[in-house]
């Protein structure tokens, strides 16, 4: 039931879409076409028209899924006054549910006509992928069966943010899928997914109070805690077994990071509520750091 503060709002500012764009979670859009793209450099593919293209509409379907969040959740009650996290603007009133609905699906369609020029070069299967991303940008937190809600936002993440970014960018760059760019996805992945995993420790409290079953609610905090620290060993075990298999010895440069990493999981296994923010903050800046070393060390060791 929507009440009438989401329902209406005043006339909203520049500020207050900024708010809801979340420019902080862009580095998950980012990160996946950078590493894509030394994938397709490495393999001798790269094309920065295509590159550029695809950058800008995972950054896009990445606000369109912000916006989407803001309006599902305020309408589901996840965000309340209790919430430790960033003011959602929906919620607080900021922006209407209609006029972020509007905002969502002109997004979204954006994103859309983007797609159409990386059809265009690389073939109709663009469609299929860039269709699936929407619908699951929108089901993540809409819909009969919303993703967040039952516990799948964790795979979504991972599929999206690892596999689907990282492999088709590499592919509309090369017209293939190479078998480093599925390795190169791990790592990405894994890193985003970290992210979330930060974002559910803090909220499980209020996220059983919205029936928002997230693996956190449902198994608890120790297993969130115990979710951070395999999906970060994933990541650097990642660079470290490439590094080995394939003789890219730039990669090991990926463990200038671990202490920071080693940090960030203290901080998730003793912290709670609101400090959690930095952490989620911090975490999200490992992965544009870790995405900055493994794309230059794949292009180092491309030279």
């Amino acid at each position: 039931m929507i009440n009438s503060q989401i329902a209406t709002a005043p006339r909203a500012t520049a500020r207050d879409w900024l708010l809801a764009a979340r420019p902080a979670t862009l580095t998950a859009a980012v990160v996946p076409v950078m590493v894509g793209t030394a994938v397709a450099y490495a393999t001798g593919g790269l094309r920065v028209d295509t590159a550029l293209v695809a950058l800008l509409g995972a950054m896009l379907i990445q606000i369109g899924t912000n916006f989407a969040n803001d309006v599902f959740d305020a309408e589901k009650g996840a965000d309340t006054e209790q919430r430790m996290g960033p003011k959602r603007a929906v919620a607080a009133g900021l922006i209407s549910a209609s006029a972020m609905r509007t905002a969502m699906i002109a997004t979204f369609a954006l994103a859309t006509l983007s797609g159409l020029y990386l059809v265009w070069t690389s073939g109709w299967i663009i469609i299929a992928i860039g269709v699936f991303s929407i619908a699951s940008g929108i089901a993540y937190t809409g819909g009969p069966y919303p993703l967040g809600y039952n516990g799948l936002g964790d795979i979504f993440v991972m599929i999206f943010f690892g596999f689907v970014a990282v492999v088709g960018t590499a592919f509309v760059q090369t017209g293939d899928a190479p078998m480093l760019a599925w390795i190169a996805a791990i790592p990405v992945g894994a890193i985003a997914t970290a992210v979330l995993v930060v974002n559910n420790v803090r909220d499980r409290q209020t996220d059983v109070l919205a029936k928002k079953n997230t693996l956190i609610v449902r198994h608890g905090k120790a297993f969130g805690v115990l979710e951070y620290r395999l999906l970060l060993l994933a990541a650097f075990g990642t660079a470290l077994l490439l590094a080995l298999l394939t003789a890219r010895l730039s990669l090991l440069a990926c463990f200038i990071l671990s202490p920071w990493a080693l940090s960030l999981e203290r901080q998730v296994r003793t912290l709670e509520g609101s400090p959690l923010n930095a952490t989620l903050a911090s975490t999200a800046k490992l992965l544009l750091a870790y995405g900055v070393v493994f794309s230059a060390a794949l292009v180092f060791e491309a030279r």
